[in-house]
Formats: structure tokens, sequence, C-alpha cells
């Protein structure tokens, strides 16, 4: 997992946990063995990543602007 997470460095992205509570959001900053930093509005913020299940880039409409809503 730590090398197909290191693909989204840099990228906007979904972060999904075990827990469908848990979803996070924000640019892929750093991956480690162990843990995935992101950054949201200028915040950093650690990951266990032993607890995701899923990254996926934050879907885009045709003109390249940001969805409001994802539903999955």
């Amino acid at each position: 997992m730590v090398e197909l997470a290191k693909k989204f460095i840099g990228k906007e992205c979904l972060i999904y946990a075990f827990d469908s509570d848990h979803q996070f959001d924000g640019t892929i900053k750093e991956v480690t063995d162990g843990a995935i930093l992101i950054e949201k509005a200028g915040k950093l913020e650690a990951i266990n990543l032993d607890f995701v299940i899923r990254i996926r880039e934050y879907p885009t409409k045709k003109n390249g602007k940001k969805k409001t809503a994802v539903f999955d």
C-alpha cells in the first residue's frame, strides 16, 4: 500500500478508512511506512496507513472544477 500511496503525492485526494464514518480529504504531502501526511487549509494531519482502505483523486467536473458532493 505504501508504494501505491506514493503515486498520489502532491495530488488532492479522498482517503477512506475502515470505518465508513471516517473520510479524509486533502493534498498528500508525504507517505512513510506507517502513515500518510495530508494538508488541508494549511494544516497538516497524519493518518495511520494500517487503517486506510482506499485512496482516490478528488473527482472533478468536465470543466476541471472540484465536485461539490461526492457520493460513494
